[in-house]
C-alpha cells in the first residue's frame, strides 16, 4: 500500500576536494548534512558529485545519502540515490530509495521523494511503501 510523508528540510552543502586535484574545474564535490522535520523526522550525510557546462543554466549531479530517524513514527534508516540534471534552466530529478536499504521497522522500504524548493524553503513529499 502507498504512502505519503512531506514537510520541510534543512541542507548545508560544504564543498569538499575532489580526489584528483587537477580535475577540470567545472567538477565538484559537496557534503551533505540534512535535517528532517514533518512525518519525515531525521537527519542524513551524504556526498553529491557535480558538473557545470559552458552553458549558463545546464549542469548535473549525482548524490547518495543515508537518513536516519523516524518515518511516520517508524525508526530505521534508508539510502536515496539522486540524479540531477538541468537543461538551460530546466530541471529535472529523480530522488530513489536504493533497493533493500531500509533498516530496522523499515526494511523493504520502496519509495520515491520529491524536493520543492519555494520561497527560500525546501519541501519534501515521499511516496513510500512498505511490505506488511
Amino acid at each position: 500500500m502507498e504512502q505519503h510523508a512531506k514537510g520541510i528540510f534543512q541542507v548545508n552543502l560544504q564543498p569538499q576536494p575532489l580526489s584528483d586535484p587537477d580535475a577540470d574545474k567545472a567538477l565538484g564535490r559537496m557534503s551533505i548534512n540534512k535535517t528532517f522535520a514533518g512525518d519525515l523526522v531525521a537527519t542524513s550525510k551524504g556526498e553529491m558529485l557535480m558538473a557545470g557546462t559552458e552553458v549558463k543554466g545546464s549542469a548535473g549531479y549525482v548524490a547518495i545519502e543515508r537518513v536516519s530517524g523516524s518515518l511516520n513514527g517508524l525508526k530505521g534508516s534508508f539510502v536515496l540515490q539522486h540524479t540531477g540534471t538541468m537543461n538551460r534552466g530546466t530541471p529535472q530529478l529523480s530522488v530513489t530509495v536504493v533497493p533493500d536499504s531500509g533498516t530496522g521497522e523499515l526494511v523493504g522500504l520502496t519509495g520515491q521523494l520529491a524536493i520543492i524548493i519555494a520561497d527560500g524553503e525546501h519541501r519534501y513529499e515521499f511516496e513510500y511503501s512498505l511490505p506488511n
